[in-house]
């Protein structure tokens, strides 16, 4: 049988407000780290939605490539900047996404910089017949 002395009721309690807010913390760090490797998820996605855009358009490929990043993902716009350039003499087009991953995590947010994702894509320019 355990018996318990005076001095220590109430211990585990104590215990446990001093470790709840390091696991608390620790938490909301996981929920962070995760947020940001959903976004580079979606950014490496949308640079090869954008590739394929930019290959299939038939007049301004920066513009088409844009909106195939922004339609691709649920990425917010504002943070994400494509731009394209065209290789092997014109038959590919080269995509490079940036997108700014907010820390907007209560706690985590304020130690932790937003965190800059980069993808690149390139795709075989798709001409349409008699052109």
């Amino acid at each position: 049988m355990t018996h318990v002395r005076r001095g220590d009721r109430g211990q585990a309690t104590v215990e446990l407000a001093l470790v709840l807010p390091l696991v608390a913390v620790l938490l909301l760090v996981l929920l962070q780290v995760g947020l940001v490797v959903r976004d580079r998820v979606l950014v490496t996605h949308a640079a090869r939605e954008a590739a394929r855009a930019a290959a299939v358009a038939p007049h301004d490929r920066s513009i088409a490539a844009e909106r195939g990043a922004v339609r691709a993902s649920d990425l917010t716009a504002g943070n994400l900047r494509v731009t394209t350039s065209s290789v092997d003499g014109g038959d590919a087009v080269e995509v490079h996404v940036v997108y700014r991953s907010t820390t907007d995590v209560p706690l985590v947010g304020l130690l932790v910089p937003d965190v800059d994702l980069a993808a690149d894509a390139t795709m075989r320019v798709e001409a349409a017949p008699g052109t």
